[in-house]
């Protein structure tokens, strides 16, 4: 199977591709930093020889260059897997924020995914089968302090997906929301918390895969995930 995933050079991103690549499939991959996809993608070709593993570094937050990298996986035949994992939190509060946060939240957390779901589902419409998931966030759900502009974004992503399940049911293309709550990546490494508090990124990993699983007839339409001691 032919699975795209963005921001898969870290954390939850690279908890799913790894999953999927102990599957043997075919990984194409993105991140900005080309040193660590480079790295994650070396990683996973030596510890699942089996799977293939493609690679392109692409700056999500620009239009062009997400339809670029979705014309360049479409090169290789039609996704049947996408994860829209790619994002970016920044802090801070609607009042008081700097000017400009908002446009790159949305850039990152929506548009990035907006665009390249566009590009690929021309193909995966004509062949009616797929799966879309789009890493989204407790704070889709529910304001909290200090969320401003990440949790607007995260919010409008919940809803792009919704809109995706509606639209996408006749071809036969299963959309999932995908709503973590806290768990341990790179973000969190410096914050003082006890990893043993908040969730691992291979639990979110685990989920995303169970799922892309089931029969044809079923589709997980949100996944909800909380460290067992409630949100922080």
């Amino acid at each position: 199977m032919n699975i795209i995933i963005t921001g898969a050079s870290k954390g939850i991103g690279k908890a799913i591709a790894k999953q999927f690549a102990a599957a043997n499939n075919t990984l194409f991959l993105c991140a900005r930093n080309e040193d660590q996809l480079n790295a994650t993608a070396n990683e996973l070709r030596q510890q699942f020889p089996q799977s293939t593993v493609h690679t392109k570094v692409t700056d999500m937050r620009q239009k062009l260059a997400v339809q670029e990298f979705a014309a360049w996986c479409s090169s290789f035949g039609v996704a049947d897997i996408v994860v829209n994992n790619a994002g970016r939190f920044l802090p801070g509060s609607v009042h008081s924020e700097e000017d400009g946060i908002l446009e790159k939240m949305i850039e990152t957390n929506l548009y990035s995914a907006y665009y390249l779901t566009r590009v690929l589902l021309p193909a995966m419409i004509k062949n009616k089968s797929g799966h879309i998931f789009n890493i989204c966030s407790i704070a889709s759900l529910q304001a909290y302090k200090n969320g401003g502009s990440y949790s607007i974004s995260k919010f409008a992503l919940l809803g792009f997906s919704k809109n995706l399940r509606e639209e996408l049911k006749e071809f036969n293309i299963k959309v999932t929301s995908v709503l973590p709550g806290a768990a341990y990546t790179d973000s969190w490494s410096k914050s003082g918390i006890d990893p043993k508090r908040i969730m691992e990124a291979d639990d979110v990993a685990k989920m995303v895969f169970a799922a892309s699983q089931l029969s044809a007839q079923a589709c997980v339409e949100e996944i909800l995930l909380r460290p067992q001691l409630g949100d922080l």
